[in-house]
């Protein structure tokens, strides 16, 4: 007598991000906003909600240089730095 349990054919069915692909920057666009990122995060204890500015920067590049789908900031969870002039972000973030 057999001990196997047979539960079904269910096979898994992978399914794609809901962003869709997520290009790599093989020609290296906008690596000089990552590394402003990873170096802030470094720099904070890697609490990435003090780096929100650079984030927003590294993603707007993306979304330029058609790396990523462009999306509204507000969309993203920027709306709070959309609402603030551009030159009071550059003072809290030299």
């Amino acid at each position: 007598m057999s001990t196997a349990m047979n539960f079904g054919n269910k096979t898994f069915k992978p399914r794609p991000p809901d962003k869709g692909s997520f290009p790599l920057d093989h020609f290296g666009d906008c690596k000089s906003f990552k590394e402003k990122f990873m170096r802030c995060l470094s720099d904070n204890n890697f609490d990435n909600s003090l780096c929100r500015i650079q984030s927003k920067e590294y993603l707007e590049c993306r979304m330029e240089r058609q790396l990523m789908a462009k999306e509204p900031l507000e969309k993203l969870g920027f709306k709070d730095l959309m609402d603030q002039p551009q030159a009071q972000n550059k003072e809290a973030n030299p």
